[in-house]
């Protein structure tokens, strides 16, 4: 009864929408010609969107490493520092993407950890930051698309970025970051055409301070961002020295920013602290699924897809021309991420755009983000985020173009409609869901991950918080524990946590990481057995 209700409310609104379109239709073409407007109201969306559901989906709560990782680099940064002082018995606390010497410190660069330390500071809770950086792209995203797309060709883009990568997105409803490269690739897209048709300086600081933003959240990426910038301007690069050289002065604190972030946490100003990771400690997901999973002849289904992942990242023998493609075949599928299934209809229309070169130059851009992360051996979407509205304008371009055929206008709008359908349902479903029970509707969803949290993390979050005092947990694997699932996970001061995650090394070894914090309850984490044993630590 539920999802008749949903698709009969759904099918109500779009039939509506149908029929008043042609008396909306000059109140939207008044907006889109208000620039700033447009963008503000793109911008307070996706915020109200999600803060709507709340009752059923309160913020979320970090269970991966690497959102652990960005963690601790706001908490870092909040202490005022890059890097923090080693931990005394380090080995207790080895954890994925932590390096524990020189300094103490995550793997990543501050960008994300930037967003995440503002939004704690100023509203309380780090996931505030992640909402600042989606309504700042939604809002980025029609900046951009003007620069390319008509008025009212960019408010229905920047729409689409709202249903596409808002409230039900995983990159507003995680901490691994996305919308914040996102944010920094429309300063830089939007800026490109303006130079272009005026060489202003305000857009020269825009395109600087684009880039800037990204060195600090995807330095690596940010080399294929600048190739591209400059690509934009072949065809007559002596008409842009000024801006270039306007642009690279912004962006110069960035990379300064980042030289330090290097000296602090690994001792050299050129060495990443994600290189010194992996020479410290290789790469880790690869290295144990070689090592553990593949003698072993029954797998967990996770084991299972993290080998064939790794087999297609890297190879049977090593880079090879033959691997290189073949993981770029793999990673295809990941692309749709970025499209919503409705816009694939207008995909191929974006073809008949390639007459022109600037839209040849989104083309070979995207090419070149795909190639070029393709030298990496693992992949997650928010490595190509910069070219999120790239995404969206190739969506965009294809429904102007559809509106030059026969009857093409009402096909495009129609492609617009289905694409807002689609999003309404999910969200209807989510704002259906109860608090314990999600709707049984959300397995067959796609790339979104607005679940209710962790239960067996929640459960001993809980389980702690009801005890007194401050704590130490040490961290009992078993043999077949599977690595993905990492419980030691500790804050920028350790020493000033309520609770302390350690390793388990052995009752000698723990009882000498008590001594140093002296006054705590110890307790033994068992978490590979169902349900997940959480007992006192017996001295």
């Amino acid at each position: 009864m539920l999802a008749f209700g949903i698709e009969f409310a759904l099918a109500a609104l779009l039939l509506g929408f149908a029929f008043t379109w042609r008396r909306v239709e000059p109140l939207v073409r008044r907006l889109s010609s208000r620039t700033v407007w447009c963008m503000v109201l793109l911008a307070i969306l996706p915020v109200a969107l999600r803060l709507a559901l709340l009752f059923h989906h309160p913020a979320p709560r970090p269970d991966v490493y690497d959102e652990f990782s960005h963690l601790l680099v706001a908490g870092t940064l909040r202490h005022f520092r890059l890097a923090n002082p080693p931990l005394p018995m380090p080995q207790f606390f080895e954890t994925f993407f932590v390096v524990q010497e020189p300094a103490y410190a995550s793997i990543y660069p501050i960008g994300q950890g930037l967003a995440l330390a503002m939004g704690g500071a100023l509203f309380g809770h780090p996931w505030a930051g992640v909402i600042l950086a989606t309504a700042a792209f939604c809002g980025l995203c029609c900046w951009m698309l003007r620069g390319w797309v008509t008025p009212m060709w960019a408010l229905a883009g920047g729409v689409l970025a709202v249903v596409e990568f808002g409230p039900l997105c995983a990159w507003m409803n995680t901490y691994w970051g996305g919308a914040l490269g996102a944010a920094a690739g429309c300063l830089v897209f939007g800026a490109l055409p303006r130079l272009r048709a005026s060489r202003r300086t305000r857009d020269a600081v825009l395109l600087g301070a684009g880039l800037g933003v990204h060195v600090l959240t995807r330095p690596y990426e940010s080399v294929y961002l600048a190739i591209a910038a400059v690509l934009f301007f072949l065809p007559r690069p002596w008409r842009f020295w000024r801006a270039g050289a306007i642009a690279a002065a912004v962006a110069l604190p960035a990379l300064g920013i980042t030289a330090l972030q290097n000296k602090q946490v690994t001792g050299s100003w050129i060495t990443l602290p994600y290189t010194l990771s992996q020479y410290q400690y290789g790469v880790p997901a690869s290295l144990i699924i070689q090592a553990n999973v593949e003698p072993h002849r029954e797998l967990t289904p996770q084991q299972a897809l993290d080998y064939r992942m790794q087999r297609a990242f890297h190879g049977e023998g090593g880079e090879t021309l033959a691997s290189f493609f073949g993981r770029l075949e793999y990673r295809v599928r990941f692309y749709r991420f970025f499209f919503l299934a409705p816009l694939y209809l207008a995909l191929p229309a974006f073809l008949a755009s390639l007459r022109q070169w600037r839209y040849v130059w989104v083309a070979g851009t995207l090419a070149l983000f795909a190639l070029g992360v393709n030298l990496f051996p693992a992949f997650q979407v928010h490595y190509v985020a910069a070219c999120t509205c790239l995404f969206v304008l190739v969506g965009v371009v294809g429904l102007e173009q559809l509106c030059r055929l026969k009857a093409g206008r009402e096909a495009a709008w129609i492609i617009v409609l289905l694409c807002g359908g689609q999003f309404l349902f999910w969200y209807g479903v989510h704002i259906a869901d109860t608090a314990d029970a999600p709707s049984p509707a959300t397995q067959y969803e796609t790339w979104q991950t607005l679940d209710h949290g962790n239960v067996r993390r929640m459960a001993v979050d809980r389980a702690l918080a009801q005890a007194s005092g401050r704590q130490v947990v040490f961290v009992r694997y078993s043999p077949r524990h599977i690595f993905q699932e990492e419980w030691v996970w500790n804050e920028a001061d350790p020493g000033s946590a309520r609770v302390i995650w350690a390793r388990d090394l052995g009752m000698d070894e723990d009882r000498r990481l008590l001594a140093l914090y002296p006054g705590r309850t110890a307790w033994l984490l068992e978490p590979d057995i169902e349900p997940v044993r959480l007992a006192p630590f017996l001295r």
